[in-house]
């Protein structure tokens, strides 16, 4: 799809007034603008051990989480005119922000969407992906393994910090779309643009202090506490 015609796809949502929430899906609830707030998590810290510390969690949601909502706002408050804006919005408008706060926008907005998201994508009770879902990724990438390896690989081989994710563009289309720092598929310079799936965390600070600089030992962990039902829920 190109640019002209997924702005057209935009429209058309606008006109049916969707357009604070063009991909149909926001992790927060339809009243939440600014002042955003740090959600709880789900579950508790240690929940998710063995394979990911309850140190790392109450550092990654208390400290790093808090600090991008904290600075979210700060930005926000000389802002007043984005301050109705839901999350989702502000990210997949952001050339409507001034280039004064743009950037800070995109690196602490996509730093506090990126984690609500991946908090709900993790799970403590093991699961399975359903033979449905495993099918439906199977038309796409070829086998689920395919697709599992080519998740991983792209995920291990990423040159720094950011995110992978597994994205439904507007025609239906899916992709694995590798992201640098706190930027997401949400984002109009992220191409394909569309509505995240599955997104994992590779920044050092989700896995240093349990596994060092051993990322696919990570990746393996973490996909062992993916929850598969949200994943297919999202994916619809």
């Amino acid at each position: 799809m190109n640019r002209r015609q997924f702005l057209g796809v935009l429209g058309a949502l606008t006109w049916m007034g969707l357009s604070r929430r063009p991909f149909g899906w926001s992790l927060a609830s339809e009243a939440e603008t600014y002042p955003f707030r740090l959600p709880p998590l789900p579950y508790p810290y240690e929940a998710l051990e063995p394979h990911i510390d309850a140190r790392t969690m109450q550092i990654h949601h208390q400290g790093h989480h808090q600090t991008y909502v904290q600075n979210l706002n700060k930005a926000l408050e000389e802002l007043p005119q984005f301050q109705s804006w839901e999350l989702e919005r502000l990210l997949s408008h952001l050339s409507d922000v001034p280039s004064s706060h743009r950037t800070t926008i995109q690196n602490n907005g996509g730093g506090h969407w990126n984690h609500s998201f991946f908090w709900r994508i993790l799970s403590p009770t093991p699961s399975e992906p359903s033979k449905a879902l495993q099918a439906r990724l199977e038309k796409v990438f070829g086998s689920w393994a395919a697709f599992r390896a080519k998740f991983l690989d792209t995920a291990a081989q990423l040159f720094g910090s950011g995110w992978v994710w597994l994205v439904q563009t507007p025609r239906g289309d899916l992709s694995i779309v590798p992201t640098a720092n706190q930027d997401n598929p949400l984002m109009p310079h992220i191409t394909p643009q569309g509505k995240p799936i599955l997104g994992i965390d590779v920044w050092e600070h989700a896995y240093y202090l349990k596994y060092q600089n051993r990322r696919t030992e990570y990746l393996a962990a973490v996909w062992q506490v993916i929850n598969w039902a949200q994943v297919e829920a999202l994916l619809g």
